[in-house]
């Protein structure tokens, strides 16, 4: 296998990976609508930071679309989860 081909298939694997992460908020999401309340500053926090990432992934010079993929289920889910923690 080619270094470059190494690289690709890292990233492709850290974007499921970094996807599956973020979806497991829906536990949370869940609890949080029970009663049961989590923290909002962390999932509040996870969201800021991937909207940054997925910014940088979309308006660099060369897109990084599997940064930008990976990402945005943390700002959908994050911010979810942070607000039905209130």
């Amino acid at each position: 296998m080619t270094k470059e081909k190494f690289f690709t298939t890292l990233g492709w694997v850290g974007m499921v990976t970094s996807v599956l992460m973020y979806v497991f908020y829906i536990p949370q999401i869940g609890n949080n609508l029970s009663g049961q309340k989590g923290t909002f500053i962390q999932p509040f926090m996870a969201a800021v930071n991937c909207t940054l990432w997925v910014g940088y992934g979309l308006f660099k010079e060369k897109r990084d679309l599997p940064l930008a993929i990976a990402n945005t289920p943390g700002i959908i889910f994050g911010l979810i989860a942070a607000f039905t923690a209130l």
